[in-house]
């Protein structure tokens, strides 16, 4: 059974407050196979079966920059633990690599697996973290409000400002293409796991 393990270590832990709880509470809603916890100390880790749920664990944690971020795609030993931090298998061995080699990568995000495009994801991942880096408290209030399905005129009247001026938050904050940026992570997750999801 290939999966994604997810493992995500704080960036200057020694010197900040403890972020894995916040951490923790913005993937609660993220579809799992095995929940997301704390492994030890600032690290927290979590299994996928769904490339949308790597889409869905990743945004917040991109948008957070507090994170060095390990995807380990492959197999995992069956059955399954009843805890991710118990699992193991490749795709552990993957993550555990992809953590350790992120500190000191773009955007502090690495992929690592056996299977076809597991570089182009990783690609992919960073490029849409390049774009989220951008964004402002302003385009981010627009981008929110968007996500729960509001229409422009619609977040304009939420926070006071014209259509016109949501118009050119959502180009400032680069929406269309983070909405893009999602299915392209999403396509490519599938074609890491081997196509089958």
């Amino acid at each position: 059974m290939d999966v994604v393990v997810l493992t995500v270590d704080q960036d200057g832990s020694r010197t900040g407050t403890d972020r894995v709880p916040a951490a923790l509470a913005s993937l609660a809603e993220v579809p799992t196979l095995l929940a997301f916890e704390r492994t030890v100390g600032d690290e927290l880790q979590g299994v996928l079966d769904e490339p949308a749920a790597l889409v869905a664990a990743l945004e917040p944690l991109l948008r957070s920059g507090e994170w060095n971020i390990g995807i380990g795609i492959g197999a995992v030993e069956t059955p399954l633990a009843e805890q991710a931090r118990a699992g193991r298998g490749p795709a552990y061995l993957h993550a555990r690599e992809a953590v350790t080699h992120a500190k000191s990568s773009p955007w502090h995000v690495r992929a690592v697996g056996d299977g076809d495009g597991v570089r182009a994801l990783e690609s992919a991942v960073w490029l849409w973290a390049a774009l989220l880096s951008r964004r402002t408290p302003r385009g981010w209030e627009v981008a929110d409000l968007v996500d729960q399905g509001l229409t422009y005129e619609e977040s304009g009247a939420r926070i006071g400002i014209s259509q016109s001026a949501v118009s050119q938050r959502a180009a400032a904050a680069g929406i269309a293409e983070g909405r893009r940026a999602r299915e392209l992570v999403e396509f490519l997750t599938r074609t890491a796991l081997g196509g089958g999801r």
